[in-house]
């Protein structure tokens, strides 16, 4: 798409450049005859009126009369104007930075199949990214963003440039081959992303991302087979972390050996653990649970010492049966 739009930005600065040239050629040629009583021949007013607009100016042929020295000002005005004002920043130095950056890729590798096609990048998805990187699972960005793409390409993430809503990139992403499509633009074009991806196949399975909540039954119609809110999301998770302390019910466990289950526990302002050691918190002998592990700066101790310090930023790794964690997490408030 950039590259037809730019080549027919090419083709209309030259039309516009020829059509100039023949207009004031007529033009020379006229105020020659009739202000300067001299006849030109229309190879020579060209050949003037080029020289003008490109500032070269050999002198060959000159007007002399008052008229039509203005009208060699306006000659040459229009030619700065034009070739060196619009076609060489706006057209030439462009094609040019391009062709040295080189072109961007807009298809998916003939061998890449079974593979997950996220349309549209961002820090939304950028874990997400990550994930499938380290699991070494196929994936590649569509994504209509020129800058967006060539930095992820400086990245080394696979992806290709195309607006995903059209028929011939979602081909070329090669969604008949993929495992998953995930539709991360605003919620009209996910709905438009949606409704090309099905139109290729039926069986692929299909994740928007919808900003708004309420256009998650349209995205359903249009063909999603999921759809995810993450403001919603992001809601309901600070919602429960916002209660969590004034409940003892345990969030995120898991079940560790018969009846032991094992969690994370972060210390909240006024609890009675703050600036205790370990050792000095008792916690075993008054909940029964072990603490197996502690996290400090962002660092996760798996053996933790008697003397380490519990502070406002710690976050406890405990073992424990239902009831034991319960009373610890009494402790943590």
């Amino acid at each position: 798409m950039a590259k037809k739009k730019s080549g027919w930005t090419v083709y209309y600065f030259i039309f516009l450049f020829w059509i100039l040239v023949v207009l004031y050629s007529y033009i020379a040629i006229f105020i020659k005859s009739n202000f300067e009583g001299e006849s030109i021949s229309l190879i020579e007013g060209v050949y003037f009126v080029i020289c003008s607009m490109t500032t070269v100016g050999y002198g060959d042929v000159v007007m002399t009369s008052p008229i039509g020295m203005i009208f060699s000002m306006v000659v040459a005005l229009s030619g700065v104007i034009i070739l060196f004002a619009l076609l060489f920043p706006f057209v030439v130095m462009p094609l040019v930075e391009k062709q040295l950056k080189g072109e961007l890729p807009t298809r998916a590798p003939t061998k890449l199949e079974n593979h997950v096609i996220i349309c549209g990048y961002n820090k939304m998805v950028e874990s997400l990214v990550n994930e499938l990187e380290d699991h070494n699972m196929p994936f590649i960005v569509v994504d209509d963003d020129e800058n967006q793409v060539r930095s992820l390409l400086n990245d080394g993430i696979k992806c290709i440039f195309g607006d995903p809503g059209k028929d011939e990139v979602m081909e070329l992403a090669g969604v008949c081959r993929s495992r998953l499509l995930i539709a991360n633009q605003s919620d009209e074009k996910n709905a438009s992303i949606i409704l090309t991806a099905r139109e290729f196949c039926n069986t692929v399975e299909v994740l928007a991302i919808v900003n708004d909540k309420n256009n998650s039954d349209y995205l359903k119609y249009a063909g999603a087979n999921r759809v995810v809110s993450p403001k919603s999301l992001l809601g309901s998770f600070i919602g429960r972390k916002a209660i969590e302390p004034l409940t003892d019910r345990i969030v995120n466990s898991t079940a560790f050996m018969d009846d032991l289950e094992i969690a994370e526990f972060p210390i909240y302002p006024g609890s009675s653990l703050l600036r205790k050691s370990l050792k000095e918190s008792k916690i075993r002998e008054l909940t029964g649970a072990n603490i197996v592990g502690l996290w400090k700066g962002g660092v996760l101790s798996l053996n933790p010492r008697s003397h380490d310090i519990i502070k406002r930023n710690s976050i406890l790794l405990v073992v424990g049966t239902k009831e034991q964690l319960r009373k610890f997490k009494r402790l943590t408030h």
